[in-house]
């Protein structure tokens, strides 16, 4: 059965959802030494690596930014270890920006926010490109790109191309 895929974000429709993320972060974190961008693994990682870059290019301010991937297993994060990268101490007493690509049900970042917590952090916010609006768990989002309301049957998808542009598609 062939699957009918619609473009709903181009490359340059994702730089400037980033850039605009990015200004958001800036201004609401600019009297901080330090952030943590918390990327859940695999394309939410790609997403915060974009979105790191784009933090040091733009900040005027000395706020540093850490990139860090979290690494869960989306379908069983109970029965799989949740991990960092990085020392878990690298959370401590800082603000936390956890990261992901598309907020479905909102079951990742459940388990992404519930990890986190373990840590004394200063402050927690969280990070999408596309939510859509379908929301089984109590997860606000903080930074946005696109809200898009879908049906539960689709799905939307990121696709990073050979030349590494992203590209995000409704099916």
């Amino acid at each position: 059965m062939p699957t009918d895929k619609t473009l709903i974000l181009n490359h340059t429709q994702i730089n400037q959802k980033i850039d605009r993320i990015a200004y958001q972060i800036v201004e609401d974190n600019y009297q901080e030494t330090e952030v943590v961008i918390v990327g859940l693994a695999q394309k939410g990682y790609v997403f915060a690596e974009k979105l790191v870059e784009k933090l040091k290019a733009i900040s005027t301010t000395p706020v540093e930014f850490n990139l860090v991937k979290l690494t869960l297993d989306k379908g069983n994060p109970l029965k799989h270890k949740i991990e960092l990268d990085k020392p878990t101490s690298i959370l401590t007493n800082k603000v936390i920006i956890l990261v992901d690509d598309v907020l479905n049900s909102g079951k990742t970042l459940i388990y992404g926010v519930k990890f986190i917590l373990d840590y004394p952090i200063k402050r927690m916010s969280t990070a999408v490109l596309v939510d859509r609006n379908n929301k089984k768990y109590p997860i606000g989002i903080h930074y946005c790109g696109l809200a898009l309301s879908t049906t539960l049957k689709n799905n939307i998808s990121m696709e990073i191309d050979e030349k590494g542009e992203i590209n995000a598609y409704l099916s």
